[in-house]
């Protein structure tokens, strides 16, 4: 086990973003069903849902089984993002909406593009595979929690939530095309990814939406 936690800590880019989005992504998950008043079950269920299931859907795209179900060390990096969402909740009233969270949930995504992006381009697949995986591996593990929570996906709506993973992709794509090293092109991305969602989380970035024109106006 203490190989293992090493590994992750210092090991390759795919390890120390992997370990970084399943803590911080199990956080986020836990909060928001802390919110929702859910028991100590399901808070725990919610938290390693949104750490897992995009990693999860990642691995399935390539054709290989899902590290949660190879490494006990992933479920104990996930409960411990739940455990750290619990003990936030003792000392703040709405923890999923605290800065240190919202700051959790940009720094989970980053890692997550980043881990979906280093996989699909070990794979060997298209521009268009890279981009696609490294968004499925950010945003899916939050689709799948809001799923829990019985709400919409967030993702969804008009939000500048996947836009930051695409454009996390694309750099680490750009990066690899001109030769650039693994692991330079692995904290480009994250970079690109953090930045670009603080921003919008910041300065209330939006995409546009297509509304109906009201037939009795």
């Amino acid at each position: 086990m203490r190989q293992e936690i090493i590994q992750l800590l210092f090991g390759d880019p795919f390890a120390v973003m992997n370990t970084i989005g399943l803590v911080a992504f199990a956080l986020v998950g836990a909060a928001k069903a802390i919110r929702e008043e859910f028991d100590l079950f399901g808070i725990t269920i919610v938290g390693l849902a949104m750490a897992f299931a995009g990693g999860a859907t990642r691995d399935l795209l390539v054709t290989r089984t899902p590290l949660a179900l190879q490494a006990p060390t992933e479920i104990a990096l996930g409960l411990l993002g739940v455990g750290l969402a619990i003990a936030l909740s003792v000392v703040l009233s709405t923890p999923d909406t605290h800065p240190i969270t919202v700051l959790s949930d940009a720094i989970g995504l980053a890692a997550f593009t980043t881990t979906g992006v280093i996989v699909a381009t070990e794979a060997g697949v298209s521009v268009f595979g890279i981009v696609a995986i490294g968004t499925i591996n950010a945003v899916g593990g939050g689709a799948f929690a809001d799923i829990l929570l019985d709400r919409s996906p967030f993702i969804l709506f008009e939000d500048f939530y996947a836009s930051c993973a695409v454009l996390g992709g694309v750099a680490y794509w750009l990066a690899g095309s001109v030769g650039v090293a693994e692991g330079i092109a692995a904290g480009m991305c994250a970079g690109v990814v953090v930045i670009t969602r603080i921003a919008a989380v910041t300065y209330n970035w939006s995409l546009p939406t297509i509304q109906t024109p009201d037939s009795g106006e």
